[in-house]
């Protein structure tokens, strides 16, 4: 199987946790890391690299950490623009591939159960039924909280991207 992760971080040169998650899994065959902070610090998205590079995956991994309960204005603008493009064009793109999301989270689990409003599955369900919409399987959202990078599992995350 084909992962691609599209990745993005508003703070990316400050990061640390996932520097160190994308460094552990950057020579895996059959995945992609694709690092939309590097790749597109203009914030102007090549739509056709990134239809080509969703061809060619058979799931496909959201990475990023959660900001305000969101994710990263770079990766909605991502959604925004490719979504759009398979909707409006090539609409089974998509279809029979699977979709996740891979999420840190500076808080602690307690924080993401629903008592300040919205469980974390509540927040990333707009992303999630973005990609049913257009054909994909779900596949259960990962979140590291507390995420610190003394204390982070990499073999936990190697396996949930069925890589261990």
């Amino acid at each position: 199987m084909k992962t691609l992760i599209v990745f993005a971080h508003t703070f990316w040169k400050d990061s640390k946790v996932n520097r160190v998650l994308l460094e552990s899994i950057k020579d895996i065959n059959n995945l992609k890391i694709h690092n939309l902070s590097t790749s597109y610090n203009d914030g102007k998205i090549d739509i056709n690299k990134e239809l080509a590079l969703l061809k060619e995956a058979d799931k496909i991994i959201f990475q990023f950490p959660l900001f305000w309960f969101s994710a990263p204005s770079l990766l909605k603008e991502w959604q925004d623009r490719v979504l759009s493009a398979i909707l409006y064009g090539e609409k089974e793109l998509l279809k029979g591939k699977f979709f996740q999301v891979i999420t840190t989270l500076g808080g602690a689990e307690q924080s993401y159960d629903g008592h300040h409003g919205a469980t974390l599955e509540e927040l990333l369900k707009p992303i999630y039924y973005s990609f049913e919409y257009l054909g994909c399987k779900s596949v259960k959202s990962y979140a590291i909280f507390n995420a610190n990078i003394n204390t982070l599992d990499l073999n936990t995350y190697k396996k949930v991207l069925g890589i261990d």
